[in-house]
Formats: structure tokens, sequence, C-alpha cells
């Protein structure tokens, strides 16, 4: 049994909910534990007609025998957590600590205009602002707020409990590597660290409870947003490869650029991956389109995925071939 922390490896917008909800699917956790920012990180997951989007849940909820956490370092907007569990039919199995921050009208507001929005490109969900307000000791928590009441736990014993019975458990990050406020491209950053090291920090979890750490990459690099990018490409070149993407939160065009490989090297090292995931295959390269197994994709795309662990010195393990869950091609047997 194990303990897998997932984590973005650029700027966000990896395919991150793909990944968890085929691990939830699975590896049978008994916990999807939720670490990051808050609402201002979305997840897209396409599992057969249905496409879900949760700004909130973990995305792991399809797994319908595992329970869904939110760590006490994540901010909760409730409206929000209760309309996706409400949409979702995930009533009874999500579950938030008692010590989450909580968002409110005037977190949105002081994240809707100013330097926050006109600068850095802030989502507007209040995440920041209420971040803020938890480092200035000012911030309501959940275990305040009667609407959240029945899904009040701890979410830390709950991890380590199930850790020692021998249950897997997932643990899901949000943004990227690069949005961290410690590691990323400062100050167009999110408003903490979502490294692995901070996810752990966020639920509870200490380093030795850890057994592996997957790294998810595109196979092209996108950013939705103000902040560095190298070598973005222009529009007409994104359309021409096919790379044109908008944000889940907020709609945004994200610009692009080719796959970054000492990017890549870097956040492999910075969150001490163990594995690594690549998706979008079939975008960069349409005859791996659906493939499920890795003989059959073709050498190009192959070689690529060689190059990868070649350059990060650690193995390429899950392969998204598609936007739906199971297109997926699964090495770790």
């Amino acid at each position: 049994m194990t303990t897998t922390v997932v984590v973005g490896g650029f700027f966000g917008d990896e395919g991150k909910g793909k990944i968890i909800s085929y691990l939830a699917s699975h590896d049978s956790p008994k916990i999807v534990a939720r670490g990051g920012a808050g609402p201002n990180a979305g997840h897209t997951i396409k599992d057969g007609d249905r496409t879900y989007k949760v700004r909130m849940l973990p995305s792991g909820f399809l797994n319908k025998d595992a329970r869904v956490m939110i760590g006490p370092g994540v901010v909760v907007d409730p409206d929000v957590l209760i309309s996706e569990i409400q949409n979702y039919d995930v009533g009874g199995r999500a579950l938030v600590d008692a010590n989450c921050g909580i968002i409110d009208a005037s977190h949105r507001d002081r994240d809707s205009g100013g330097m926050l929005k006109e600068k850095i490109g802030s989502t507007g969900s209040g995440t920041g602002p209420a971040n803020s307000d938890r480092a200035m000791r000012t911030l309501r928590l959940a275990r305040d707020i009667p609407e959240l009441s029945e899904m009040i736990t701890d979410v830390s014993q709950e991890i380590n409990s199930a850790i020692a019975t021998g249950e897997n458990v997932l643990i899901e990050g949000t943004q990227g590597t690069f949005l961290s406020l410690w590691h990323g491209t400062y100050p167009y950053v999110t408003s903490k660290d979502v490294t692995a090291s901070g996810i752990c920090a966020d639920v509870g979890l200490g380093p030795t409870k850890v057994d592996e750490v997957m790294v998810v990459f595109k196979s092209y690099v996108t950013r939705v947003g103000t902040g560095p990018l190298n070598n973005v490409l222009s529009v007409e070149e994104m359309q021409r490869r096919g790379w044109t993407e908008f944000g889940t939160v907020t709609g945004r065009p994200r610009r692009a650029a080719d796959f970054d490989m000492s990017l890549a090297a870097r956040a492999a090292m910075l969150n001490g991956a163990t594995q690594a995931a690549v998706t979008k295959m079939d975008v960069r390269f349409p005859r791996c389109a659906h493939k499920t197994e890795f003989g059959d994709m073709p050498d190009d795309a192959k070689k690529f995925i060689l190059d990868i662990e070649d350059a990060l010195g650690i193995p390429v393990s899950i392969i998204g071939t598609g936007p739906y869950v199971d297109d997926i091609i699964d090495r770790r047997t």
C-alpha cells in the first residue's frame, strides 16, 4: 500500500485532474486529500459523456468508495464547495478540516481589482486575500461556519490513521511548481507554496510517510494570465499546432511554448519526484490518441518520453493519450 503525492510540474494546467482521477479509480485509495491554495485552481475531468470542472472538491471524487478531504492548509469558499458536492452527488464523502480558512465576499472583492488583478492577473476567487488574512491571524476558520458543520473532521488524523492501517492514500496538489510563492516566477505566483513539501504540510502529512511523488507535465508548456514564459509561441503558431487552450476557472486564453526540459528537471528536483506523468501526448503526437500500450505509440513519441526520462532521471510512469480518464498508458506494472 502506498501514499502518493501528485503535483504540477510547470505553471498549472498540466492535466493533474485527469491523472488524479485515473489513480483514484485504479489504485483504490481510501482517502483522496487536497492541498494547495484554494478555489483559484480548477481541474477538468472527462469521464464518459460527462465533463466535470471542480475548484474545491478533490479530483478523485469519481471513485465512490473514496472519501475526499480538504486539508487545513487550503482556504475554502463554502458556496463553491457545497455547489460542487450537490452537483456531483458527493454528499457524505466530502470532508473539510476544522482549520481550513474561509473565503467570504470581502476577499473576492479585494481580489477583483488593484495590483492583484491588474498586474498579477488574479482569478478573482478571493484566495490570495484570504491567505493574507490567514497570515495576519484574522481569517475565520471552517469550524466557525454552520453550513460546513456536518463535513468537519480532523483531516491530518484521518490521513495518518489510514496510512497506519495499510490503506492507499492519494494527496492532490494544485497549480504548478513555478507558481509556488517560494520557488516560482515571483511576483507572478500564487499565494503559497504548492510544491510537494507544501502540499504535504497542507494536509498534515510528514515527509517520512510519503512513498511516491508524481510530478505531472504536459507535452508542451502553457501559462494562463501574466508572468514570464520562455520561448512563448505566437497565437498563429499555437493554432497551427493545435495548442490553443483556455483556463478552467477564468476562461482566459493560455499562452504556450514547447516542452522545457530544463524547467522540468528543476521541478523534479524541487519536488523530490520519484516518477512523472506526461499528458496530452495525443495533442503533440496525434497518432498517440487513445493508446493504452507504450509499444503502440509512434517512434517519435516514444523518443520524446525516453528523452524526458533521461533528462529527469526518473520514470515517466503515466502517459495521457486523450481527454478521458482512461486514455492512459500505465507503465507502473
